[in-house]
């Protein structure tokens, strides 16, 4: 049973997400973001409930940023937050010990100081080689915290790849020119991978 499921059993007919990350979350360079796409899916699966989103993506940010700025998401009061950071990480200095315990100190934070259930999310691949080799360490260190700390957690990564295996996409038709930052139709595949935790 998914997420908000469990909370309109519990009675809620307002369900608020927050996006925390970096500029994945933030949606940099689109009219649309994930989180845009998310409030589509969701509102098509769960017509009757009321949806709010709280995009609390900055660009640039790492985990440790994230945890700087964790007292933003508490005053949200979410009920779901997704959790997505690791490229900026990867390429500024951080070992993927040091990013996995500033993701775990972030969540600590939001279980000791909210109700908010959490939904851990790895970011897209790179489109160069030695660079995506990189960011999927980053990622193995959010599948095991995810799966240490029983929570779930949206392989977007993999998802975006499967697409692209299956002959679906090419990664140029899904990533800006900088090999990264999704096109709004990356953006719609993360959504997709994020709803199915929901």
């Amino acid at each position: 049973m998914g997420l908000i499921q469990k909370l309109i059993e519990k009675g809620l007919s307002e369900v608020k997400i927050a996006g925390f990350g970096d500029s994945l979350t933030y949606g940099w360079l689109v009219s649309k973001g994930y989180l845009d796409f998310l409030k589509d899916i969701l509102k098509e699966k769960y017509p009757d409930i009321k949806l709010r989103i709280a995009n609390l993506g900055v660009p640039g940010d790492t985990a440790r940023d994230g945890l700087r700025r964790a007292n933003e998401l508490v005053k949200e009061k979410p009920d779901i937050t997704i959790i997505q950071f690791a490229l900026n990480d990867a390429f500024s200095g951080f070992t993927p010990k040091d990013f996995r315990a500033n993701m775990a100190k972030i969540a600590d934070f939001i279980y000791n100081n909210t109700t908010s259930k959490i939904i851990f999310s790895t970011s897209v691949p790179v489109a160069y080689p030695y660079e995506n080799s990189v960011a999927e360490l980053f990622y193995k260190e959010i599948e095991s915290l995810a799966m240490e700390m029983n929570t779930p957690l949206a392989k977007v990564h993999e998802y975006w790849k499967s697409k692209i295996s299956a002959g679906e996409f090419t990664h140029g038709s899904l990533v800006q020119s900088d090999g990264v930052h999704p096109l709004e139709q990356g953006y719609r595949l993360m959504a997709e991978c994020i709803a199915q935790e929901l």
